[in-house]
């Protein structure tokens, strides 16, 4: 009796269950079909090419309607992760001075404070505010440079590729779910409460470049660039992952209008590597920056000396450019004294951002905005590595004559190198410099200046960044040795040289010259 009335039951349940299928069979035809009375579309719809852009556009209605809800989700886990912090600091409060209410004792001991507790607690240690004493240049974590298709290294493993786009899945999805982070933060509602004045909406497409650096017991650490409201306004937001949810640690408009860089150019003859940093000069900070002051200290007081300075002026009239100065010093060249001397030259009141450059060195209009960007009065220093080039003459053997310079200035592995092993290009500002003691004034000659100055840093409680920069490069020129150097520097002399002549399979190739050609004489005749 009791399993007829079971089997009733189930039959019963079984037709409600069909009837509320065709019900809903019903509503989706219903809600897919074409307006009445259009015979047209109701024959598009029909067909299979009608069918796949319905199916198109419903895909593209619940893609949007995906994004706008992980949007919303974002903002409420940031509401919540900030209302949760402000909670348990109340709580705290309340606990020290003993008038927690009774019962919220358990609340005060979740684990969600627990672990904001450890989040920022790792935030705290992790050098993301301040920079953190280190005892060397090898203690030093490097940033890893990034835009949307490119990943800019010093790390590279087996590849030595000094640039590649991420082909590990989630390396790719990693940075870009960053950004898209930073973007909901950006848009989001909380965004008025910091120091940005939101006047529109942020697109992928605002975004510049990023750093990002790994604290192995600590968490990630994300510094990214956005486009402002003018060419000379940015958005910088950092954020930091403590081996968790990623965190916002601050965010700020960053007007660099006024910002203006003193270009220091130690110089001893070289007219025609002078000549061509003029011209680059003149091309990236005068046509196109134009808030620049270029100090040239030369060495010496022969003939070229008075070619240098005819040339010089003759290149700025053309554009009345008059913010230069060029410094006379007749004695030993030493590249240390020379940039002290003209950083310790400024007159103007204010402080000043100093760039320290060679005339060898080409850079772009990027780099001065990444130098603006990534060196702050008192708090960080900006030691950029540069993209060193490779012999064309080797590089371009293949060819009757090497391409212009602007054509040579590519990132590959056949062209050059990140020189990760040179410290002179630097941002930092003039009142940091003073303070952290300049230059040691007892070195001569070539190298080892530039190695202290960054120890002094490291030393410091200065932030330091250290990246690869895609918009900064040094032009090869043969390099020579001088015979008065000291051991020590003689052979890091022949070392860099040797470096900076081709890569290891360009090296190889002409080592080995021989052997490939007796090889395709061969493959000729046997061919023939």
């Amino acid at each position: 009796m009791f399993k007829r009335w079971l089997l009733a039951l189930v039959a019963r349940v079984g037709l409600i269950v069909l009837g509320l299928c065709c019900c809903l069979s019903m509503f989706y035809l219903l809600a897919c079909k074409p307006a009445a009375g259009s015979s047209q579309q109701l024959l598009l719809w029909s067909s299979k090419e009608g069918y796949m852009a319905l199916l198109q556009e419903r895909e593209v209605t619940h893609r949007h309607y995906i994004n706008s809800l992980m949007k919303q989700i974002a903002q409420l886990k940031e509401a919540l992760q900030e209302r949760t912090q402000q909670l348990h600091e109340s709580l705290d409060k309340a606990k020290t001075k003993g008038i927690l209410p009774q019962g919220l004792e358990s609340l005060h001991k979740t684990q969600t404070q627990s672990n904001l507790k450890l989040f920022r607690s790792q935030l705290n240690q992790a050098e993301v505010n301040s920079g953190v004493k280190l005892p060397s240049e090898y203690a030093v974590i490097p940033f890893d440079a990034f835009t949307l298709r490119r990943v800019y290294q010093l790390e590279t493993g087996l590849t030595k590729h000094p640039e590649e786009r991420p082909v590990r899945r989630d390396r790719r999805d990693e940075l870009i779910g960053t950004v898209e982070t930073a973007l909901h933060i950006l848009n989001g509602p909380q965004q008025h409460t910091d120091n940005i004045k939101r006047k529109r909406t942020y697109t992928p497409s605002d975004f510049i470049e990023g750093l990002t650096r790994t604290e192995r017991d600590r968490g990630t650490v994300y510094e990214l660039v956005f486009k402002g409201d003018s060419p000379q306004d940015f958005t910088q937001l950092v954020l930091f992952r403590p081996f968790g949810p990623v965190m916002k640690v601050k965010s700020e408009n960053v007007d660099t209008r006024s910002m203006l860089i003193n270009i220091i150019v130690p110089l001893s003859k070289r007219l025609d590597a002078f000549r061509q940093f003029i011209n680059n000069f003149r091309e990236v900070c005068i046509q196109q920056d134009g808030r620049v002051h270029l100090t040239v200290v030369h060495f010496g007081r022969d003939q070229i000396d008075q070619n240098i300075h005819i040339h010089s002026h003759l290149s700025f009239r053309e554009t009345r450019f008059r913010s230069f100065t060029l410094i006379q010093l007749n004695e030993e060249f030493s590249r240390g004294r020379g940039l002290d001397v003209g950083a310790r030259a400024w007159r103007r009141s204010q402080n000043v951002l100093l760039f320290f450059c060679d005339v060898d060195i080409h850079f772009t209009a990027d780099f001065l905005t990444s130098c603006r960007l990534n060196a702050e009065p008192g708090k960080k220093v900006y030691f950029p590595v540069l993209f060193s080039q490779y012999n064309p003459s080797v590089i371009y053997s293949n060819q009757t004559l090497p391409p212009p310079v602007q054509k040579q200035l590519v990132i590959r592995k056949e062209t050059g190198f990140w020189r990760d092993f040179g410290f002179g290009m630097t941002c930092q500002y003039r009142s940091d410099f003073i303070n952290i003691g300049g230059f040691d004034r007892n070195i001569r000659g070539w190298g080892l200046e530039d190695v202290h100055l960054y120890r002094k840093y490291l030393h410091s409680k200065l932030m330091v960044i250290r990246s690869p920069s895609r918009g900064l490069f040094h032009l090869w020129h043969q390099k020579k040795c001088a015979d008065e150097l000291p051991p020590d520097k003689y052979k890091m002399c022949v070392q860099t040289k040797a470096m900076s002549e081709a890569s290891h399979g360009q090296l190889g190739e002409l080592l080995f010259k021989h052997e490939i050609e007796a090889h395709l004489k061969k493959q000729t005749a046997k061919a023939a």
